[in-house]
């Protein structure tokens, strides 16, 4: 059967729209990066996920400090204790990904776990990558007023509404995967990011050295030590 030519034309443009449609789609939403050689799970929205499998073995995860973890128990489940421990944590998980508790690595350390019948390890190390400086805040404001980075804030508006540095450009670290693109016009700038106490920040920093950011400083203690050295604050 011949299809008008009208008809063919609005085929055209439909379909031209769909395929435009989809390709914004997965601009924005990239998939996941693999991570360097031993270090554990993936980061999704901020966090690091971690698999925890069906398994007799011994479980040894590797994560970064500053790192927000979150557990995902092999299927099927209805619910499972996480205990660690020596991080005082003891929280019933259901499976569901998206609502389940986060865990912040604040220290270095092996911090043995179980979760319903699974049992490991959690090895938590310092980030470290090529084109990456963690800083004090003395280093970061002279870093500010001789170089003049791009400053970063990964915390939250509520946090930032409440005294930022000055000049500061808002992107909460949970954003920051979706929104890199953003920022890059400064792929081979400097960018110094800083948080509340340099967990954030960290995994902040990874975000854009996975996404080919060049020159990055991440503040290793935020804006409280920031502060403590009396330091400018903007309203």
């Amino acid at each position: 059967m011949k299809i008008p030519v009208r008809i063919r034309r609005l085929l055209y443009v439909f379909f031209g729209i769909t395929a435009l449609g989809l390709s914004a789609v997965f601009w924005f939403y990239p998939a996941d990066r693999d991570e360097p050689s031993g270090i554990s799970g993936r980061l999704v929205g901020g966090y690091r996920i971690l698999d925890v499998e069906n398994t007799p073995d011994m479980i040894d995860f590797r994560v970064y400090r500053g790192d927000y973890i979150k557990f995902k128990p092999a299927p099927p489940v209805s619910s499972s204790v996480l205990k660690i421990p020596d991080l005082g944590i003891a929280e019933t998980l259901d499976g569901d990904v998206g609502q389940a508790p986060y865990f912040k690595m604040k220290k270095r350390g092996t911090y043995p776990f179980t979760l319903g019948s699974a049992r490991g390890r959690i090895t938590v190390v310092e980030f470290d990558r090529p084109n990456y400086s963690a800083v004090s805040a003395t280093q970061a404001a002279e870093l500010i007023n001789n170089i003049r980075p791009l400053v970063l804030d990964v915390r939250t508006k509520r946090e930032y509404d409440g005294g930022h540095l000055e000049n500061s450009l808002l992107i909460p670290v949970q954003e920051l995967q979706h929104r890199v693109r953003e920022l890059n016009g400064h792929k081979d700038e400097d960018i110094l990011i800083y948080c509340a106490t340099g967990n954030r920040s960290t995994v902040a920093s990874k975000i854009l050295l996975d996404n080919g950011f060049k020159r990055i400083y991440n503040m290793r203690d935020g804006i409280v030590e920031w502060g403590g050295k009396k330091l400018p604050i903007a309203q």
